[in-house]
């Protein structure tokens, strides 16, 4: 029996498999970085697009970006709204699809999880290059941002 992997039909098959793996492993690893806050894996990750964005995001924009399901994203988002870490306001672009936004304490909390992941990541690998590591956060987003446009461009959406 041949228990070697065989090679993917495709480069992007075979970096799917490595992202998969990567992420399960960062996230065992980060976990403990959001100890305490009792944020959940969807809070976390909308209060991260929520803050990280370059402008104020809708529900629906953060779950096509993040490939999650606007309904995931909305109770993620209400949740956070409640503890005061983001807040709604109203779209002039459309009515009924309200733009989010960090409260200063979604600000906080954000740099606070951030600083703990810092020093995990130190940690985790002192001798890792950190240009190598933007360099390859840099290819992947390229990448995504590509998948992104050509599905958009596939379902005729904008």
């Amino acid at each position: 029996m041949d228990t070697q992997a065989s090679e993917p039909r495709h480069p992007l098959v075979g970096l799917v498999d490595e992202t998969i793996r990567l992420n399960a492993r960062l996230r065992s690893v980060f976990g403990t970085a959001r100890a305490g806050c009792a944020l959940n894996d969807s809070e976390h990750m909308v209060l991260n697009a929520v803050v990280e964005a370059g402008h104020a995001p809708t529900v629906a924009q953060i779950g096509r970006s993040l490939g999650q399901a606007r309904q995931l994203v909305q109770r993620a988002a209400n949740s956070l709204r409640d503890a005061g870490l983001i807040e709604s306001f109203d779209n002039p672009d459309h009515k009924r699809a309200a733009l989010l936004r960090p409260m200063p304490a979604g600000l906080a909390l954000k740099r606070e999880i951030d600083a703990r992941a810092d020093a995990i990541a130190a940690q985790l690998v002192p001798g890792l290059d950190p240009e190598e590591v933007r360099a390859a956060a840099a290819a992947l987003r390229r990448l995504r941002v590509q998948i992104e446009a050509r599905l958009r461009q596939s379902s005729g959406a904008r």
